[in-house]
């Protein structure tokens, strides 16, 4: 498993370089991996409560992503969204460390808050690993099955 680096940052503190680099990883998972055309990019991703995580390998390449929505701007709860491990980099453990840190994040800046999320209908299990509780019916979301699922503050 690589050497990750991780860094939490809201928008206006992202370096042209660094949201290129978001905006490539998102675009080239969501919309070209999973052939899946919808409009990548909204009004959250610049809004002051939004933090974007990245973690980047040894050589600085980004490796993985997420975007945390602070309470009220998709749900009530903090929102976890956007979130990739980049395909040569995936079945290594990558996507947990992501999911880890993304709620480390969230109980230090929201604490005793919950957390939804609309999670792809196949990582409901990887979800309820980390407390994420279905809270909805399947449905589809750009043509892809989806699911809500809820956690509760630790």
């Amino acid at each position: 498993m690589p050497d990750i680096q991780w860094e939490t940052k809201p928008f206006q503190q992202l370096t042209v370089d660094r949201l290129f680099e978001i905006l490539q990883l998102r675009v080239e998972v969501f919309i070209v991996e999973q052939q899946c055309l919808y409009s990548e990019l909204d009004t959250f991703d610049r809004h002051g409560e939004t933090r974007h995580l990245t973690g980047h390998d040894g050589n600085g390449e980004l490796i993985a992503y997420t975007r945390i929505l602070g309470p009220g701007l998709r749900y009530p709860e903090v929102g976890i969204g956007r979130f990739v491990v980049k395909a040569k980099f995936r079945k290594q453990g990558i996507g947990h460390q992501l999911i880890q840190k993304a709620l480390q994040e969230i109980s230090t800046r929201w604490p005793q808050t919950p957390v939804k999320i609309a999670a792809q209908g196949y990582l409901h299990r990887f979800y309820a690993q980390y407390g994420f509780i279905q809270v909805s019916d399947g449905y589809l979301e750009d043509g892809i099955p989806h699911v809500e699922m809820l956690r509760k503050p630790c």
